[in-house]
């Protein structure tokens, strides 16, 4: 059976919630439910609850955070297959507004440290899935090592790129090298208007389509607007409809679609039914606090019951 694999790394997640920013140098009181895993947990989590096998391919530590994280994974029932290196997991603060809305700060620990020898002693086959998140194309010492293998897959292992939010900081020869070989990229309508700056591109389907393949599937997720997909250059977008959910928090909502996605595709869904489920594991997560909160298979299935 086809694997889905990830080289994206996990993090330990401290939420904050805020009334709002504090001015600079300012200061102001938050909320904290205190340390969970996410960063790419979410991910893999989202797949392993629509029952395909999932493996992470990063590196993890020997510290309490990365002892957090085996413990995520392993009641996921989720196989770590990359390396473990003296040191520890990093963190990530999500600071979270009312309306939902969140954003990060990030600091680097083990799993921004794979190593070319851990790749190439990664075994992949015929029908796997490979999952590359744009934050480890942007880590200045992941950067080379994950490009280098997702951009030499052999052709019968299928590609997902997810942008991430700074997509703009990722070096041309990286973001362009795996960019070429993706069969399907997957971000947001704010990710999408960076392409189009960096690009020079003014329309964003267009300017997406400078960096990837023609037979690539390019989705750019809108919210409450639903996702926008083009199944292929030269092919009229199209808006896949959301469903209505009420926003709590954001965090990690991106990751659900993207793997749910993912999981339908490799069921052998089609891409416009894969898409209308991650609209739903999307939905379903942002009304619950905290990252990796996408539902799994069978919630999907009855939410959709709903709604026929």
């Amino acid at each position: 059976m086809p694997r889905f694999i990830s080289t994206g790394s996990c993090v330990l997640d401290l939420p904050m919630n805020l009334p709002h920013f504090p001015t600079r140098g300012g200061d102001v009181i938050a909320k904290s439910a205190g340390a969970v895993v996410g960063g790419g947990f979410n991910v893999v989590s989202a797949v392993a609850r629509q029952g395909i096998e999932t493996l992470l391919a990063s590196p993890l530590g020997t510290g309490a955070n990365s002892a957090q994280v085996r413990l995520a994974l392993e009641a996921e029932g989720i196989e770590h297959v990359g390396e473990t290196l003296v040191g520890d997991t990093g963190l990530c603060l999500t600071l979270r507004e009312p309306d939902g809305e969140r954003t990060f700060i990030t600091t680097l620990g083990v799993e921004a440290e794979p190593s070319h020898d851990e790749f190439d002693n990664l075994e992949v086959r015929d029908g796997d899935v490979l999952y590359v998140s744009g934050y480890d194309l942007a880590y200045p010492t992941s950067a080379p090592v994950v490009s280098r293998f997702a951009a030499n897959l052999p052709d019968g292992v299928k590609l997902i790129v997810d942008t991430g939010p700074i997509v703009n900081e990722i070096a041309p020869e990286h973001l362009n090298s795996v960019l070429a070989r993706c069969d399907l990229i997957s971000l947001n309508r704010r990710e999408a208007g960076l392409i189009v700056e960096m690009t020079g591109v003014s329309e964003r389907f267009a300017a997406i389509r400078t960096l990837v393949r023609p037979e690539c599937h390019a989705l750019v997720r809108a919210g409450s607007e639903g996702c926008w997909v083009q199944a292929r250059a030269g092919a009229v977008p199209e808006r896949v409809c959301a469903y209505n959910f009420t926003v709590v928090d954001t965090t990690g909502s991106g990751d659900a679609h993207c793997g749910v996605v993912a999981a339908s595709l490799m069921e052998g869904l089609d891409l416009i039914t894969a898409i209308q489920r991650a609209n739903v594991a999307a939905g379903m997560s942002v009304e619950q606090v905290g990252p990796a909160r996408c539902p799994d298979r069978q919630a999907i299935d009855e939410y959709l019951a709903t709604q026929s």
